[in-house]
């Protein structure tokens, strides 16, 4: 059985390509039942966002699969003007066996993601897990896997820092203020202007420990509606000056051309302040804050520049982490692949296992029926013991060693040797053989699948 993944990606695909291909999560349930009802799919996930669509499955024909996953997709696309089927699958990329464990990986850390180091993805990729389970598109295999992936995640965000340091805009202006506050517990922030940056750094301060909240803007029912979203108060413009000294923290977002606050405004709520420092955050293009206050003592001003330039650093520190957890994305591969290498044994070692049980069956009745009555229930029980001991400590070191094997990159040739120094192929024919009315002797992979999916 193989891992496949097909998908595309901010990387492969522009914008107006991935809205065609994202499926909506009502529907989710009916695209896996109807990608199942494929026999060359015995697996399947689904994982849609903004920037990915991605398709994982298990199957016993990788190219036939892949075939039919991207035929799926192409079919499944969102109405609208359709692209030619040779210019869909340019934007696909295709994974199997280790590789597709390795794209998973790095898909659940965010190492494949725009932003290196943001947590959404973890999330989205446990919602598809989940969604998943609930439709009962999963086993044995894609289980594991998506455990797996999820759990790498977490190991990667608590062993590296790659989601520490701040990459957005409004993320930044609350990394700064703890800065020059430390703990932002009990401080109060005047939002100037009601834009969505604003809006979202306000936010953020508030999940950070911001009590307060003060919003003023020149249609004061913006201030009022934006004011009752934090349970904060809405000031009118005018009252601009006179609220100032109550702000520890000033955003500032608004179009105005030309400075709302100057020097004279900011001296004169230090000094209302006894000195406890401000800092202000000008997001506005042009500038709304006169750049001459930074020079004042207690005073941090930064602009839209000065973030883009934490970001960029903290964009580059988060480069060395993803280092880290590229490695550490290496050794979980490394596991997970041994872990699917010893299921490709499991049918062989049950095969033999299952062969000289019948063996051993056989022969131990032959012998009993030639003593017929000369011998007590107690001595068939000894005999029927005995047979089993010798059996297991005779498998016992060449079942083990076949399992050893089996991990390293000649496993496949070793299980194939196996299988013919028992001849196990030959009774598997037989068994395929029209008509024949028995279970398959290496069908154990299916036994491993989740029972569950068919009901």
């Amino acid at each position: 059985m193989n891992i496949v993944l097909i998908g595309l990606n901010h990387k492969t695909a522009p914008v107006e390509v991935r809205e065609k291909f994202s499926f909506p999560e009502a529907l989710l349930g009916n695209y896996l039942t109807q990608m199942l009802a494929s026999p060359l799919v015995t697996e399947g996930l689904i994982l849609s966002t903004c920037n990915r669509v991605e398709i994982c499955a298990t199957t016993d024909n990788i190219p036939e699969c892949f075939d039919y996953l991207s035929q799926f997709l192409y079919e499944n696309q969102k109405q609208g003007p359709s692209i030619p089927f040779k210019q869909f699958v340019q934007y696909l990329y295709y994974y199997s066996s280790v590789d597709a464990v390795s794209h998973l990986f790095r898909v659940s850390s965010s190492l494949d993601s725009m932003v290196v180091g943001e947590p959404q993805i973890s999330g989205q990729l446990k919602e598809a897990f989940d969604y998943a389970m609930i439709n009962k598109s999963t086993g044995v295999i894609l289980n594991k896997l998506f455990k797996k992936a999820i759990s790498v995640a977490k190991r990667i965000r608590s062993q590296t820092k790659i989601s520490e340091n701040a990459v957005s805009v409004s993320y930044a202006a609350v990394g700064l203020a703890k800065k020059i506050f430390g703990d932002l517990t009990g401080k109060t922030v005047l939002l100037v202007g009601a834009g969505e940056m604003s809006e979202l750094a306000a936010r953020h301060l508030i999940n950070n420990g911001v009590k307060n909240v003060m919003v003023t803007n020149r249609n004061f029912q913006r201030a009022v509606e934006l004011a009752r979203e934090f349970n904060g108060t809405s000031i009118k413009f005018d009252d601009l000056e006179a609220e100032f000294p109550e702000a520890d923290i000033v955003i500032c977002s608004t179009g105005a051309p030309y400075y709302l606050i100057h020097c004279e405004m900011v001296e004169s709520a230090i000094a209302s302040r006894k000195n406890r420092p401000i800092f202000l955050v000008d997001i506005s293009v042009p500038r709304n804050i006169d750049p001459k206050i930074n020079a004042l003592e207690n005073v941090f001003l930064y602009n839209i520049d000065d973030l883009q330039s934490v970001i960029e650093a903290n964009l580059k520190e988060r480069q060395k982490e993803a280092e880290k957890a590229e490695l550490i994305v290496s050794e979980e591969v490394e596991t997970m692949d041994r872990w699917l290498k010893s299921l490709n044994v499991v049918p062989t070692i049950i095969a033999i296992r299952e062969k000289v049980e019948a063996i051993r069956k056989l022969e131990v009745e032959k012998t009993i029926a030639k003593w017929r009555t000369e011998i007590s229930e107690e001595q068939k029980e000894a005999i029927e013991n005995l047979s089993v001991n010798i059996i297991n400590k005779i498998l016992h070191f060449p079942l083990s060693a076949l399992k050893a094997e089996a991990h390293q990159s000649h496993g496949p040739q070793v299980i194939q040797t196996t299988r013919k120094i028992f001849n196990l192929e030959e009774e598997k024919k037989a068994s395929s053989d029209p008509g024949a009315d028995r279970e398959p002797s290496d069908g154990s992979l299916s036994g491993l699948r989740d029972s569950t999916k068919n009901q």
